[in-house]
Protein backbone atom coordinates (compact mmCIF):
# COMPACT_ATOMS: atom_id res chain seq x y z
CA UNK A 1 0.00 0.00 0.00
CA UNK A 2 1.47 3.34 -1.11
CA UNK A 3 1.75 5.70 1.89
CA UNK A 4 1.90 8.81 -0.29
CA UNK A 5 -1.18 7.68 -2.20
CA UNK A 6 -3.05 7.11 1.07
CA UNK A 7 -2.14 10.65 2.20
CA UNK A 8 -3.46 12.03 -1.10
CA UNK A 9 -6.61 9.97 -0.72
CA UNK A 10 -7.31 11.37 2.75
CA UNK A 11 -6.87 14.88 1.40
CA UNK A 12 -9.27 14.15 -1.46
CA UNK A 13 -11.80 12.69 0.97
CA UNK A 14 -11.48 15.71 3.23
CA UNK A 15 -11.36 13.49 6.28
CA UNK A 16 -8.58 12.63 8.75
CA UNK A 17 -8.95 9.30 10.53
CA UNK A 18 -8.60 9.25 14.29
CA UNK A 19 -7.81 5.56 13.95
CA UNK A 20 -5.83 5.06 10.70
CA UNK A 21 -6.24 1.29 10.99
CA UNK A 22 -9.89 1.78 10.00
CA UNK A 23 -8.79 3.18 6.65
CA UNK A 24 -6.19 0.45 6.23
CA UNK A 25 -8.90 -2.16 6.71
CA UNK A 26 -11.17 -0.38 4.21
CA UNK A 27 -8.41 -0.46 1.60
CA UNK A 28 -7.57 -4.14 2.09
CA UNK A 29 -9.05 -6.54 -0.46
CA UNK A 30 -9.80 -10.12 0.51
CA UNK A 31 -7.04 -11.29 -1.83
CA UNK A 32 -4.49 -9.63 0.47
CA UNK A 33 -5.69 -10.67 3.91
CA UNK A 34 -8.37 -12.49 5.85
CA UNK A 35 -8.80 -9.22 7.75
CA UNK A 36 -10.26 -7.31 4.80
CA UNK A 37 -12.86 -4.71 3.87
CA UNK A 38 -15.88 -6.94 3.24
CA UNK A 39 -17.60 -6.18 6.57
CA UNK A 40 -16.96 -2.45 6.19
CA UNK A 41 -18.34 -2.66 2.66
CA UNK A 42 -21.56 -4.15 4.04
CA UNK A 43 -21.87 -1.32 6.54
CA UNK A 44 -20.96 1.38 4.02
CA UNK A 45 -23.51 0.12 1.51
CA UNK A 46 -26.31 0.49 4.09
CA UNK A 47 -25.12 3.97 5.13
CA UNK A 48 -24.84 5.16 1.53
CA UNK A 49 -28.37 4.02 0.76
CA UNK A 50 -29.65 5.71 3.91
CA UNK A 51 -28.04 9.08 3.25
CA UNK A 52 -28.94 9.14 -0.45
CA UNK A 53 -32.51 8.10 0.35
CA UNK A 54 -32.81 10.90 2.91
CA UNK A 55 -31.50 13.50 0.46
CA UNK A 56 -33.89 12.37 -2.28
CA UNK A 57 -36.83 12.20 0.14
CA UNK A 58 -36.25 15.82 1.17
CA UNK A 59 -35.52 17.07 -2.35
CA UNK A 60 -38.51 15.46 -4.08
CA UNK A 61 -41.52 15.74 -1.73
CA UNK A 62 -43.99 14.82 -4.50
CA UNK A 63 -42.06 11.90 -5.98
CA UNK A 64 -43.46 8.39 -5.75
CA UNK A 65 -41.65 5.49 -4.11
CA UNK A 66 -40.81 4.11 -7.54
CA UNK A 67 -39.35 7.39 -8.76
CA UNK A 68 -37.24 7.75 -5.61
CA UNK A 69 -36.02 4.17 -5.93
CA UNK A 70 -34.92 4.70 -9.54
CA UNK A 71 -33.03 7.86 -8.63
CA UNK A 72 -31.33 6.17 -5.69
CA UNK A 73 -30.35 3.18 -7.81
CA UNK A 74 -28.67 5.44 -10.37
CA UNK A 75 -26.59 7.04 -7.61
CA UNK A 76 -25.53 3.99 -5.59
CA UNK A 77 -24.92 1.48 -8.40
CA UNK A 78 -21.46 0.02 -8.85
CA UNK A 79 -20.73 1.99 -12.02
CA UNK A 80 -21.30 5.31 -10.25
CA UNK A 81 -19.25 4.28 -7.22
CA UNK A 82 -16.38 3.10 -9.42
CA UNK A 83 -16.38 6.43 -11.28
CA UNK A 84 -16.16 8.32 -7.99
CA UNK A 85 -13.38 5.98 -6.84
CA UNK A 86 -11.40 6.66 -10.01
CA UNK A 87 -11.77 10.40 -9.50
CA UNK A 88 -10.26 9.89 -6.03
CA UNK A 89 -7.49 7.70 -7.55
CA UNK A 90 -8.51 5.12 -5.00
CA UNK A 91 -6.88 2.28 -6.89
CA UNK A 92 -3.42 3.61 -6.04
CA UNK A 93 -4.10 3.09 -2.33
CA UNK A 94 -5.57 -0.41 -2.40
CA UNK A 95 -3.92 -3.35 -0.71
CA UNK A 96 -4.28 -6.31 -3.07
CA UNK A 97 -2.93 -9.82 -3.31
CA UNK A 98 -0.35 -10.62 -5.98
CA UNK A 99 -2.91 -12.27 -8.24
CA UNK A 100 -5.18 -9.21 -8.23
CA UNK A 101 -2.22 -6.89 -8.73
CA UNK A 102 -1.10 -8.80 -11.81
CA UNK A 103 -4.62 -8.96 -13.27
CA UNK A 104 -5.28 -5.24 -12.86
CA UNK A 105 -7.49 -5.46 -9.78
CA UNK A 106 -6.79 -1.84 -8.86
CA UNK A 107 -8.77 -0.81 -11.95
CA UNK A 108 -11.61 -3.31 -11.62
CA UNK A 109 -15.03 -1.70 -11.15
CA UNK A 110 -16.25 -4.11 -8.50
CA UNK A 111 -13.12 -3.76 -6.36
CA UNK A 112 -13.15 0.03 -6.60
CA UNK A 113 -16.86 0.35 -5.76
CA UNK A 114 -16.57 -2.08 -2.85
CA UNK A 115 -13.57 -0.20 -1.44
CA UNK A 116 -15.38 3.13 -1.60
CA UNK A 117 -18.32 1.66 0.29
CA UNK A 118 -15.86 0.27 2.84
CA UNK A 119 -14.35 3.74 3.30
CA UNK A 120 -17.83 5.12 3.97
CA UNK A 121 -18.29 2.45 6.63
CA UNK A 122 -14.87 3.21 8.11
CA UNK A 123 -15.61 6.94 8.35
CA UNK A 124 -18.86 6.16 10.15
CA UNK A 125 -17.10 4.00 12.74
CA UNK A 126 -14.29 6.53 13.10
CA UNK A 127 -16.20 9.81 13.17
CA UNK A 128 -19.90 9.05 13.49
CA UNK A 129 -22.95 9.59 11.30
CA UNK A 130 -22.44 13.32 10.75
CA UNK A 131 -18.92 12.81 9.40
CA UNK A 132 -20.16 9.94 7.24
CA UNK A 133 -23.03 12.01 5.86
CA UNK A 134 -20.71 14.93 5.11
CA UNK A 135 -18.37 12.60 3.23
CA UNK A 136 -21.17 11.17 1.09
CA UNK A 137 -22.60 14.59 0.28
CA UNK A 138 -19.13 15.79 -0.70
CA UNK A 139 -18.55 12.75 -2.93
CA UNK A 140 -21.95 13.14 -4.57
CA UNK A 141 -22.03 16.91 -4.88
CA UNK A 142 -21.82 16.96 -8.67
CA UNK A 143 -24.03 13.90 -9.14
CA UNK A 144 -26.78 15.37 -6.97
CA UNK A 145 -26.53 18.72 -8.74
CA UNK A 146 -27.07 16.99 -12.07
CA UNK A 147 -30.26 15.18 -11.09
CA UNK A 148 -33.58 15.95 -12.70
CA UNK A 149 -35.72 18.71 -11.27
CA UNK A 150 -38.81 17.81 -9.29
CA UNK A 151 -40.97 18.75 -12.29
CA UNK A 152 -39.07 16.44 -14.61
CA UNK A 153 -39.81 13.50 -12.31
CA UNK A 154 -43.54 13.78 -12.94
CA UNK A 155 -45.01 11.35 -15.43
CA UNK A 156 -45.80 12.64 -18.95
CA UNK A 157 -49.60 12.66 -18.46
CA UNK A 158 -49.26 14.85 -15.39
CA UNK A 159 -46.81 17.20 -17.09
CA UNK A 160 -49.05 17.52 -20.15
CA UNK A 161 -52.09 18.26 -17.97
CA UNK A 162 -50.23 20.91 -15.96
CA UNK A 163 -48.89 22.49 -19.16
CA UNK A 164 -52.41 22.79 -20.60
CA UNK A 165 -53.99 23.98 -17.36
CA UNK A 166 -51.39 26.70 -16.96
CA UNK A 167 -52.44 28.04 -20.35
CA UNK A 168 -56.17 27.51 -19.73
CA UNK A 169 -56.42 25.01 -22.57
CA UNK A 170 -58.82 22.03 -22.59
CA UNK A 171 -57.47 18.79 -21.15
CA UNK A 172 -56.37 16.04 -23.56
CA UNK A 173 -58.46 13.06 -24.55
CA UNK A 174 -57.11 9.50 -24.75
CA UNK A 175 -58.58 6.96 -27.15
CA UNK A 176 -57.58 3.33 -27.60
CA UNK A 177 -57.21 2.80 -31.34
CA UNK A 178 -56.13 -0.85 -31.43
CA UNK A 179 -55.48 -3.83 -29.16
CA UNK A 180 -53.35 -6.68 -30.49
CA UNK A 181 -52.19 -10.01 -29.11
CA UNK A 182 -53.31 -12.60 -26.63
CA UNK A 183 -54.70 -11.49 -23.23
CA UNK A 184 -51.38 -12.26 -21.51
CA UNK A 185 -49.29 -10.38 -24.09
CA UNK A 186 -51.35 -7.54 -25.48
CA UNK A 187 -50.19 -4.39 -27.23
CA UNK A 188 -52.22 -1.18 -27.02
CA UNK A 189 -52.20 1.68 -29.51
CA UNK A 190 -53.47 4.92 -28.01
CA UNK A 191 -54.15 8.38 -29.36
CA UNK A 192 -53.64 11.46 -27.19
CA UNK A 193 -55.31 14.56 -28.64
CA UNK A 194 -55.83 18.20 -27.74
CA UNK A 195 -57.15 20.97 -29.99
CA UNK A 196 -55.49 20.48 -33.39
CA UNK A 197 -52.59 18.35 -32.15
CA UNK A 198 -52.42 14.59 -31.66
CA UNK A 199 -49.90 11.84 -31.01
CA UNK A 200 -50.18 8.08 -31.32
CA UNK A 201 -48.09 5.58 -29.37
CA UNK A 202 -48.05 1.87 -28.54
CA UNK A 203 -47.28 0.07 -25.31
CA UNK A 204 -47.60 -3.25 -23.49
CA UNK A 205 -50.40 -1.74 -21.37
CA UNK A 206 -52.95 0.99 -21.89
CA UNK A 207 -51.24 3.12 -19.23
CA UNK A 208 -47.82 2.85 -20.87
CA UNK A 209 -49.24 3.69 -24.27
CA UNK A 210 -51.04 6.73 -22.83
CA UNK A 211 -47.87 7.92 -21.09
CA UNK A 212 -45.82 7.64 -24.26
CA UNK A 213 -48.48 9.38 -26.35
CA UNK A 214 -48.67 12.19 -23.77
CA UNK A 215 -44.89 12.55 -23.84
CA UNK A 216 -44.85 12.82 -27.63
CA UNK A 217 -47.71 15.31 -27.67
CA UNK A 218 -46.09 17.50 -25.00
CA UNK A 219 -42.88 17.59 -27.01
CA UNK A 220 -44.86 18.57 -30.10
CA UNK A 221 -46.87 21.43 -28.59
CA UNK A 222 -44.19 22.75 -26.24
CA UNK A 223 -41.40 22.94 -28.82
Amino acid sequence: MNAAAVTRLCAALGYTFQRPERLEEALTHRSASAHNNERLEFLGDALLNLVVAEVLYQRYPQASEGELSRLRSSLVKGETLARLARELKLGESLRLGQGELKSGGSRRESILSDALEAIIGAVYLDGGLTACRDLILNLYQESLAGLASAGELKDPKTRLQEYLQARQHPLPTYNVLEIHGEPHAQSFTVECAVAEARAVAAGSSRRRAEQEAARQLLEKIAS
